[in-house]
């Protein structure tokens, strides 16, 4: 009987995208489900990135693309990192995937050896570990703790760094704490990199427009130029502009690099749709107002669900800067029992129970490597997040 390569043994299945899978079964059964565990943003496509695709149909862009990203996509990507991040990339510097998580996955591939050693600082998405696993890479978890504000501290990933690392991922405003560095933070942390010349660093910006009080987004080629030629510097147009199902993410980097990411990409990929390149120009040349406007609002649903949160024995959340995650603590619930008769033993039986007994979709903090802690995303409606709240509430109250 023919086998299945041993490079999946040890790739697991998104747990968020399981229990969105889970919400749905019970959806279909006719059960009002609310679900709070999808990072996809409830807001439609921007009408004018959409308008270009179709005006790029109808002009006949319609054939295989170049497979690194078209010369108009490359330039409004050079025209972004130039005008919000400082960064000055040529075109040659620049890779289009579809999708930031493709973008991830053709570096890692493009560059790590058996054996190489990826420090992550945790809690952290989870494909980050799946894909160094699958390039028979090592990951190697830093944990940022809750009494840190869920940030890298500097002596942690010092510690972490050894010969054989080869590289280090940066997610700040992370998934699924929310937390973001600041410019202080974020030099502490290059100081660290600058002793170790040996590493590539990947900053995965995704969430870089949604932060909340005055935060400002700061992205580490920024703040210390000297590590320029080291950095992967990722980002896409999912998150911000509501765009997760038109697949591009995209990065800059030196010329070396992107070369070999270049390569891969045109080994798993034909390149992204001619289609979504066009939608993603405009969206980036477009304007931008759109970015803070759905961003205020993201912040009054962060605080309504962080009100209701305090409002419940045996949870205790912290407030996030940034992305639209809130990564609640539930050690204080650790040994009670639901009102349907489960004993909550770990971060696996809160969610479990809640989506089985009381119907709301998390996702357990163990998934990103932390525990015991759950993910709520408030990439929903108020309603949706009023009525979310209400069932965890209950869900709380009932336990003994």
């Amino acid at each position: 009987m023919p086998t299945i390569a041993d490079r999946l043994k040890n790739v697991s299945i998104s747990a968020s995208a399981a229990m969105t899978q889970r919400a749905r079964e019970l959806a279909a059964q006719g059960i009002k489900v609310v679900s709070m565990s999808s990072g996809e943003p409830d807001f439609p496509t921007p009408a004018h990135a959409i308008e270009a695709a179709h005006a790029a149909a109808l002009a006949g862009d319609t054939k295989y693309p170049t497979m690194d990203g078209t010369p108009a996509m490359k330039a409004a990507i050079v025209r972004k990192f130039k005008r919000e991040n400082n960064l000055d990339y040529e075109p040659s510097q620049i890779v289009v995937s579809g999708g930031g998580k493709q973008v991830i996955f053709n570096a890692i591939l493009a560059t790590c050896n058996p054996g190489d050693e990826v420090v992550i600082p945790a809690p952290s998405w989870v494909s980050y570990a799946d894909i160094v696993k699958f390039a028979g890479g090592i990951p190697v978890a830093v944990p940022c703790h809750e009494a840190a504000g869920f940030k890298l501290r500097a002596e942690d990933l010092e510690a972490a760094i050894t010969p054989r690392t080869k590289w280090l991922f940066l997610n700040f405003p992370n998934n699924p704490t929310g937390a973001a560095c600041s410019r202080a933070d974020m030099a502490a942390i290059a100081e660290v990199m600058l002793r170790h010349p040996h590493v590539w660093i990947l900053t995965d910006d995704i969430y870089e427009h949604l932060v909340y009080d005055g935060f400002e987004f700061c992205t580490i080629a920024e703040v210390e130029p000297r590590l320029y030629d080291r950095v992967l510097t990722m980002n896409g147009v999912s998150k911000a502009y509501a765009m997760t199902g038109w697949r591009l993410g995209y990065c800059g980097g030196p010329k070396g690099l992107i070369a070999a990411i270049s390569n891969v990409n045109g080994q798993n990929s034909g390149g992204t749709s001619t289609l979504t390149q066009a939608a993603a120009v405009a969206a980036l040349d477009g304007p931008q107002d759109l970015l803070k406007e759905r961003a205020a609002i993201y912040k009054i649903r962060r605080d309504f669900v962080l009100g209701r949160l305090s409002e419940i024995d045996g949870i205790r959340a912290h407030r996030p800067e940034g992305a639209f995650y809130i990564f609640p603590n539930i050690s204080d619930l650790i040994g009670k029992t639901t009102k349907g008769g489960r004993k909550i033993e770990s971060d696996v039986d809160f969610v479990m129970g809640l989506v089985e007994e009381h119907h709301v979709a998390t996702v357990q903090g163990a998934a990103y490597g932390m525990s015991p802690y759950f993910r709520i995303s408030y990439a929903t409606s108020m309603e949706m997040l009023k009525e979310g709240c209400s069932r965890i509430a209950q869900y709380c109250k009932d336990m003994r």
